[in-house]
């Protein structure tokens, strides 16, 4: 196996800790970044600290990668999080947050490190999207925008990029038991309003209990050494150990518009 230096952002924890540990048992040299110093830190991984929202810190972030190795040959965009809610009650302010950190977070830092695959003629970039990406969830409507942001976006990247030797992949997974859940958002809004109030209780405890019984991230993490050391990666991975998950994302391509939506609907209690 040839080892490869490879840069995860959201690397503190839940995937991007799991992703990171594989890899350096791989015999990879693993960097990753946090918004914050993480004092719990995974030995032998390099940390740096990175906020995906300031292109000003991913240049330096990039740049101090490229001084110690000469080469970045894996970007892997984990960094995110989710806010939930009515998309009617989401305000300006959530919004920015949810798209500015799940979308434009792995836009910036592409765009920091293009250039350098570009002028090697190689290069493997894995963005983390979701099968909320595929189809959207109720009350992760914001959430899901910017996964299918991530989508398109990645889509365009790999058609205009490939002739460059870079390969772009698309991850996405299921539910899978991390600390997303608890750090979600939760509109107080949404909680508020006597019309969605009910309902957004109900599918908000039911996509908790999904997560909380997801699968565990070492599988997810597994699957991405395997990508990592692929030759000829797919454009498009759908990750979950749970065959109704997998199903879902089928019966999406399958069924009319209106017929999912009713299995979507059905399924969250919405």
């Amino acid at each position: 196996m040839q080892q490869k230096v490879i840069l995860i952002t959201g690397a503190s924890s839940g995937f991007g800790k799991a992703v990171a540990e594989r890899l350096l048992a791989d015999g990879h040299i693993v960097y990753g970044t946090s918004r914050k110093p993480n004092a719990d830190g995974i030995n032998q991984l390099k940390m740096l600290q990175m906020n995906v929202s300031s292109r000003q810190q991913i240049k330096a972030a990039v740049e101090k990668i490229l001084q110690a190795e000469n080469r970045i040959d894996v970007l892997i965009n984990n960094a995110g999080m989710g806010i939930s809610g009515a998309v009617e009650m989401a305000t300006e302010e959530e919004i920015a947050v949810q798209m500015g950190t799940n979308f434009f977070g792995a836009v910036n830092v592409c765009s920091a490190v293009l250039p350098h695959f570009r002028e090697r003629r190689k290069g493997l970039i894995i963005n983390v999207s979701s099968i909320g990406g595929v189809f959207a969830i109720p009350y992760q409507g914001f959430y899901s925008a910017s996964k299918f942001a991530v989508e398109g976006y990645s889509e365009a990247l790999s058609l205009e990029t490939r002739q460059f030797g870079i390969n772009t992949v698309i991850i996405e997974p299921g539910d899978f038991h991390t600390g997303f859940t608890k750090s979600r958002v939760i509109s107080q809004k949404t909680l508020e309003n006597s019309d969605y109030q009910k309902s957004f209780e109900r599918v908000l405890k039911n996509v908790e209990k999904d997560e909380i019984n997801g699968g565990k991230p070492e599988y997810l993490a597994k699957k991405i050494s395997k990508i990592v050391n692929s030759k000829h990666p797919k454009l498009r991975y759908v990750i979950t150990p749970i065959p109704l998950q997998k199903l879902s994302v089928l019966l999406s391509h399958l069924l009319s518009g209106r017929a999912f939506q009713w299995v979507i609907r059905l399924f969250y209690s919405v």
